[in-house]
């Protein structure tokens, strides 16, 4: 009787363990999985575009800024792949996509951006933008209102709106005016010396910034042949992008948008910006941090984006 009664336990046993075990395969296969991005291209226009793709699910577009590339959004590409489809592409000029003949507007590189959406057949997504790519963003939401569900800005400015000219002329932006022949002889086999300004000078704390290797990196990328050309380009266009944005701004968006900006960096001045341009804005100022948000407070910015983003 006792050896019938073990032998009915062990069986019970192992159907439990058997149960235990295919909910938790169950379980895991319906949890959402980060997907590895792929490096894909495109051609758009004329030009070569290379993006950054990963995961399925409500589209996302992720624009970078100046000094980076789209590699900048690795870390959030990990979290926002779990439940979107996510494209982050090098800008124009920028990376591995082609650069311009010609110098190119904000609005131009919104085009680019929205032919390589167009072309993966995608109706409609949301956008994030940060520095540089803050800007194509809100281009590309003022040129295609219909086609954007929400927008977020991430820490810079916009040009022609507002006060603008506060920040674009301050001394200690003179990078905004440095391009042509004698910047670039400057700044060739130098081009380290030259991003250390930004990624050390814009940043809260230059201890933790933008890590070794992605300014390896990223030096890399810009040091190749036309890169620098292109990436001085952006500010070449600085006062076309504000004739743009002014006319932009006269029919505020209505769709959701979110302001990230570091306490030690924008503050306030893009958040007001914003408001003139929106009207659903929310803003949030990110405690003792510089310009380099997804750097210097990804425990704070990622998880802000990933449920604005929702």
């Amino acid at each position: 009787m006792k050896a019938c009664f073990l032998s009915l336990l062990r069986a019970a046993g192992r159907g439990i363990l058997r149960l235990v075990g295919s909910l938790t395969l169950l379980m895991l296969a319906s949890a959402a999985v980060a997907e590895t991005p792929q490096s894909r291209f495109a051609d758009v226009s004329g030009h070569r575009i290379h993006y950054l793709a990963a995961g399925k699910g409500d589209p996302v577009v992720l624009l970078h800024g100046y000094t980076q590339t789209s590699r900048m959004w690795l870390p959030l590409m990990d979290q926002l792949s779990r439940d979107h489809l996510v494209i982050a592409p090098d800008l124009p000029g920028f990376g591995e996509s082609s650069i311009p003949k010609e110098g190119t507007t904000k609005s131009a590189m919104a085009r680019d951006v929205h032919g390589l959406v167009a072309g993966l057949g995608l109706p409609s997504v949301k956008l994030v933008g940060h520095d540089i790519g803050l800007m194509v963003a809100y281009a590309y939401a003022a040129q295609y209102r219909t086609e954007v569900g929400k927008i977020a800005l991430m820490d810079a400015f916009l040009p022609g709106v507002g006060n603008w000219k506060d920040v674009w002329l301050l001394r200690d932006l003179w990078h905004f005016h440095f391009y042509g022949p004698t910047p670039l002889a400057l700044v060739e086999g130098r081009e380290r010396i030259y991003f250390e300004h930004f990624w050390n000078d814009f940043a809260a704390d230059r201890n933790h910034s933008i890590p070794e290797a992605d300014r390896k990196f990223y030096t890399a990328a810009y040091a190749r042949q036309g890169r620098m050309a292109a990436g001085f380009e952006v500010f070449r266009a600085f006062e076309r992008d504000a004739v743009d944005f002014a006319a932009y701004a006269r029919i505020p968006l209505t769709i959701p948008m979110l302001v990230l900006t570091g306490e030690k960096a924008s503050g306030q001045v893009l958040i007001d910006q914003a408001r003139l341009v929106d009207t659903k804005v929310e803003g949030v100022i990110v405690p003792g941090a510089g310009h380099w948000l997804m750097e210097e407070a990804p425990q704070v910015v990622i998880p802000k984006l990933a449920g604005f983003l929702k």
